[in-house]
């Protein structure tokens, strides 16, 4: 048994690995994402219970985030930027689902870490849009998508917007050791 779980984590190691540093990083956290995803739904149902059912479409971006490793490997920049793309897209989907209460839009920090990390000093230029784009979510977007799918009750908002900023502070802590992880090797 301990032999099997040791070949699957040397698999996934090794699907979350390319050669480009920034890519490498896009691709670890991006893998991150894709398993621990899976359970928010089962977070919010035991805070909301049933009115969390819009927590289950968020599953639909599962296969932006499982697919960065790939493209890395293909193309480092395309990667990175899905990176970007995917979490930004996520989180304004999030925002629309459980609304601007629910504290999601601290997601678009480790989105904004990402745009600002992920490129090289060469890429800026290109890169800048990326860098933008958590921002200009944040401005433009989120203030027009409407009432939200999820409706639940004011106390329930407080653990909402806490269960969010945990898994925000957690994400870009994370973020933080891959690059300083990388800063080391360099």
């Amino acid at each position: 048994m301990i032999d099997m779980f040791r070949r699957w984590l040397a698999a996934v190691q090794a699907y979350a690995t390319t050669d480009d540093p920034q890519a490498d990083i896009a691709a670890k956290v991006a893998l991150v994402i894709v398993s621990n995803q899976p359970f928010y739904p089962l977070y919010l149902h035991a805070i909301a219970g049933t009115a969390a059912w819009p927590a289950w479409l968020t599953l639909l971006t599962l296969p932006l985030f499982a697919s960065v490793p790939v493209l890395a490997r293909r193309d480092p920049f395309a990667g990175r930027a899905l990176m970007v793309l995917a979490g930004t897209g996520n989180t304004v989907f999030s925002v629309k689902l459980f609304g601007t209460h629910s504290g999601v839009e601290l997601f678009l920090i480790p989105c904004a870490l990402l745009g600002a990390l992920l490129f090289r000093p060469e890429e800026r230029l290109r890169s800048l849009p990326l860098l933008a784009l958590p921002f200009a979510s944040y401005l433009f977007v989120d203030a027009r998508l409407g009432e939200p799918l999820m409706r639940v009750a004011e106390s329930d908002y407080a653990s909402l917007v806490s269960i969010n900023a945990m898994s925000v502070g957690a994400l870009t802590a994370l973020i933080g050791l891959l690059a300083a992880a990388r800063m080391a090797r360099e």
